[in-house]
């Protein structure tokens, strides 16, 4: 009784903080950043069902309970090769070589992706390389200012390693009051482009949200990328729901070598800004690239799956509609060149791997319509 009576004081407290927070903002912002299809609004209406599936989800395994495999990378082992590459580091965070320089994408190394270190998600796994390990970097791309895309802790060890901080509106005054130099930051409304000494990149829209406290809903913008070489050029998602944003980048930025597409903290009750798996597959379609890393999974547990269940549904979809899907561990390196399909390795260390043929039918006949689209476009 008692642990009940804590929870629905709990929720109360949630809406009350809620509902200010949404009047605060109102009453306050003239002008916040919007999407250019759906507006999302997350108000009482929609916290009862999110909160009542959270009480009654039962999950399997929301953390690995085994140790996560990891290629362990230094300066050394990247020194090996000048080739253009990606790292995957963790969630949505991608070491990226190309023309000889490299690309640190939405760096989060913080134990917790949370604004506090005793509490919030914490990791499954330790990055493969640490922030002092790191080369230098031409370029740190932010792509919102949400805890597991924007690590303060990070940023503040970064600064002498990065020559470039490039973002969206407004999300740069994060970075100067955690002691960025101003001049080293170049913020981008959607379909801007930076040229970095022969490196292009180009934010893109997303559909998403952003805001790191209380009284700060939508204050900065959200944004896709595209970073551009001399010889390879890719995508990466951020965050977003399914949109037709997705078809227009691909018509004016398109063809890419690799997509970096959100797959991951997915559930139907936010599907308007975080893609299930289905949706994932068609952006990366939409985008018309060669091949796709299935990233914002893998690191923290961040919705109400378990944690293998975005590697296993985008696994089983690539496969059906003959996707070239990239499941690199975490460190290992992914050539643009010449993209190899990896090993399965979260299958050793699940606890039940006959899942992928039973349990996904009952997520796949969810998404008929959408999977006929793909199969159409094809």
């Amino acid at each position: 009784m008692k642990i009940l009576t804590v929870v629905i004081v709990g929720f109360v407290v949630f809406v009350a903080i809620i509902w200010l927070t949404k009047t605060w903002s109102t009453a306050n912002k003239s002008k916040p950043f919007i999407n250019s299809e759906k507006a999302y609004h997350a108000g009482l209406s929609s916290l009862w069902p999110i909160a009542k599936a959270y009480w009654n989800t039962q999950r399997q395994a929301p953390a690995p309970h085994n140790a996560v495999p990891l290629e362990a990378l230094t300066q050394t082992i990247l020194a090996q090769s000048t080739e253009d590459a990606v790292y995957r580091l963790g969630h949505s965070t991608l070491l990226m070589r190309i023309d000889g320089e490299y690309v640190l994408i939405d760096p989060v190394f913080s134990e917790r992706a949370s604004p506090v270190q005793w509490a919030g998600p914490k990791r499954f796994h330790q990055s493969p390389i640490s922030i002092a390990d790191l080369p230098a970097i031409k370029a740190v791309i932010i792509s919102h200012d949400h805890y597991d895309h924007l690590d303060k802790a990070a940023i503040e060890k970064l600064v002498g390693k990065v020559q470039h901080f490039v973002t969206p509106l407004k999300v740069g005054e994060h970075l100067t009051a955690w002691g960025v130099d101003p001049i080293q930051i170049t913020e981008l409304e959607w379909w801007q482009s930076v040229e970095l000494e022969g490196l292009r990149i180009t934010a893109t829209p997303a559909q998403h949200f952003s805001g790191r406290g209380l009284f700060d809903r939508d204050h900065t913008l959200w944004a896709s990328w595209v970073i551009q070489g001399l010889q390879h050029k890719v995508f990466f998602s951020g965050d977003s729901g399914y949109f037709n944003g997705f078809k227009e980048i691909g018509q004016r930025l398109g063809p890419f070598d690799l997509s970096m597409i959100e797959t991951g903290a997915y559930n139907d009750l936010w599907s308007d800004i975080h893609m299930l798996p289905e949706q994932s597959l068609q952006a990366h379609i939409d985008v018309n690239a060669k091949a796709m890393i299935p990233v914002h999974n893998g690191t923290f547990d961040l919705a109400l799956h378990d944690w293998f269940e975005p590697f296993e549904r985008i696994n089983k979809l690539a496969k059906q509609h003959n996707v070239t899907l990239l499941t690199p561990k975490f460190g290992q390196a992914v050539m643009l060149a010449n993209p190899q399909a990896n090993e399965l390795w979260w299958r050793d260390i699940m606890i039940n791997p006959t899942m992928d043929d039973t349990e996904q039918q009952i997520h796949s006949n969810k998404m008929d319509d959408l999977n006929e689209v793909v199969t159409n476009h094809h």
